[in-house]
């Protein structure tokens, strides 16, 4: 999740919310109660009407394979080298050959959003409308934000750079908060909280950050992960124009350039910051002591968030990393959107997809005066939109285990407010899910798929074990899942305090963060015991026991008194209507089954 103090200004509304007052309780007539009856009988059949028609597409994709929406289903397309199937505006476009970018070019050989690559997930490309000259003169973008156009909406990537070698961690961390929304709340008399943001954590929890409220500086792809936004440009350029107008760039033009800044590519990563220590003060420049952090990452995928295929990365580190991913994912899987089919609707909020629960980054990292370099150095990545984070979370990330190669986990949770209710009180729901990745495979336990259980201590412990006995998923997999993170001296671990865009103040402290958790996980199959009627585990365990000491932990939102023990229980009508693909695609396989042994 998009990285962001543990505040205690929530009052205890949302724990006590379900107890009902005893001297505010009054007995309602039988008219009363039927009217009351017949308004959420109404607002459900128009929940389900809303929700069902904009999901057709997907069911009907689970029945008959129809092509579906990238936000939707991501099938493999060819690399844009091999011939015409991606195709450009300029019939003579000159590819760079000295880069070996995977990427077709435009008139001024610059990255083109394509559309999706193999192992790209939904909700890859943007969801904020974007004010940057550049993208607007070309696409005829009208200049509003994305999401609601009446509340607050930011868009964060995340991405994790873990070095076994030395027990180390970076993190860099990219925002965007309420594009072209400036004009409009300054009109209405509220507070200014446009914002583009880096922020970046380096070794033993030190924390830089840079800043600017001009949101015309950040741009995005529409159809896959690519975003930047140039803070400076070099001395040469300063007085360029045509700068205003540039959003992607090769590495190479790129490096050339830009001063400060940052820009994202499929298959690349590298930035700039001339900042200041975010520990110490506000996100605007001169508030903090200087610090400079500049970044060169090369990426290899090895898991999104689905099945994939087997790769093979070599230590040749004159491979070409882009080349690597196209040709090694010539059948890529279908990858799945972390919060099930809901995302793609402003249903729940924030928006949460992990696009990189599994990768290889090969590169520099200059933190100060101190430079590192990596060769196949795990990483990883995920973004987050929408208004506003839940009222309260918790969130677990590894892929580096000393004792299990190719194995990855992402856990979360949070309490969040239901939509659609009515009412004045808030009802809420706690959630969790819990993805592993392993040898390929992916093991994807949500609420609608099984139970699971956690306890989370305000700080220093996460424990989360369930069970998947759903049969109705696209995988299909049952399995048992237990994992323990925790801190052994919270005292030597205080974590660090990261900012979060929230919904009055902006960019504040809103969480914790340790990349310094151990955590111990073991996975198994189950199958089903007709005497105990219930499913059981087969042993061995499929992942038995696997350790490591750089478990990235994470609370966040509040109020964090005590222990936070909760079943992740989803409610209906919503579990419904996210199982409704599952279902559907149920359905199919039995009725394939059936023709099968008629055939």
């Amino acid at each position: 999740m998009t990285k962001h103090h543990i505040t205690t200004t929530h009052n205890d509304k949302e724990d006590s919310s379900s107890n009902n007052s005893p001297h505010l309780h009054k007995e309602k007539s039988p008219n009363q109660q039927s009217y009351s009856n017949q308004r959420i009988l109404t607002a459900t059949k128009i929940l389900l009407i809303l929700a069902i028609v904009p999901s057709l597409p997907i069911i009907c994709n689970a029945f008959v394979s129809l092509p579906l929406p990238s936000s939707f289903r991501i099938s493999y397309r060819r690399h844009p080298h091999d011939d015409s199937s991606c195709k450009s505006t300029n019939s003579d476009r000159v590819i760079d050959i000295n880069e070996n970018l995977p990427y077709p070019l435009d008139e001024q050989n610059r990255p083109m959003d394509h559309g999706p690559i193999p192992l790209q997930t939904p909700h890859a490309g943007r969801h904020f409308t974007p004010t940057h000259p550049g993208i607007i003169s070309k696409k005829g973008i009208p200049r509003h934000r994305g999401g609601k156009r009446n509340g607050r909406f930011t868009e964060g990537w995340y991405y994790r750079l873990t070095l076994p070698e030395i027990n180390e961690s970076f993190v860099f961390i990219f925002s965007i908060e309420d594009p072209g929304r400036r004009k409009t709340r300054k009109n209405k008399g509220e507070k200014d909280l446009t914002l583009a943001c880096m922020q970046i954590m380096g070794p033993n929890d030190t924390y830089l950050v840079q800043s600017d409220q001009d949101d015309t500086k950040f741009w995005a792809w529409k159809k896959s992960q690519g975003l930047g936004c140039t803070f400076q440009w070099n001395d040469d350029d300063n007085d360029d124009n045509d700068n205003k107008m540039i959003t992607a760039m090769t590495p190479h033009e790129w490096n050339t350039k830009v001063k400060s800044g940052f820009q994202v590519l499929p298959y690349h990563l590298q930035g700039k910051l001339i900042g200041h220590d975010g520990s110490l003060g506000g996100v605007l420049d001169g508030m903090g002591l200087p610090g400079t952090c500049e970044f060169d990452l090369k990426i290899t995928y090895k898991s999104a968030w689905g099945d994939s295929p087997p790769i093979a990365v070599t230590s040749d580190t004159s491979h070409d990393t882009e080349t690597n991913n196209m040709a090694s994912t010539q059948s890529s899987p279908q990858q799945l959107s972390t919060a099930g089919w809901l995302a793609s609707y402003p249903v729940f909020e924030p928006h949460w997809q992990v696009t990189m629960a599994d990768a290889y980054a090969t590169g520099t990292v200059k933190w100060y005066n101190q430079t590192y370099t990596v060769t196949n150095a795990p990483f990883y990545g995920e973004k987050n939109w929408g208004g506003s984070f839940p009222l309260k979370w918790y969130w677990i990330q590894c892929n580096s285990f000393t004792n299990y190669n190719h194995l990855s986990v992402t856990a979360g949770g949070g309490r969040r407010q239901l939509p659609f209710m009515i009412g004045k009180k808030k009802k809420t729901e706690d959630l969790g899910l819990i993805g592993i990745h392993y040898n390929q495979t992916f093991y994807e336990l949500v609420p609608w798929t099984g139970k699971s259980n956690f306890v989370v201590h305000p700080w220093g412990y996460w424990e989360l074990n369930g069970q998947c006995t759903s049969s109705s998923g696209f995988a299909s997999r049952q399995f048992d899942v237990e994992l323990i993170a925790k801190i052994d001296d919270v005292d030597a671990v205080p974590g660090v305090l990261l900012r979060a865009p929230t919904e009055e103040e902006g960019m504040v402290y809103f969480a914790r963060d340790t990349y310094y958790a151990n955590i111990t996980l073991s996975l198994w199959n189950l199958q089903w015991n007709d005497e105990l009627k219930e499913y059981v585990r087969v042993e061995p365990p499929i992942v038995d026991r696997a350790f490591s000491s750089q478990c990235a932990a994470e609370v966040g939102g509040g109020p964090w008194w005590d222990t936070w023990n909760k079943t992740s229980e989803m409610v209906q009508p919503m579990k419904g209507l996210v199982r409704f693909p599952y279902l559907a695609q149920r359905v199919k396989r039995r009725i394939g089954s059936w023709w099968r042994r008629k055939g």
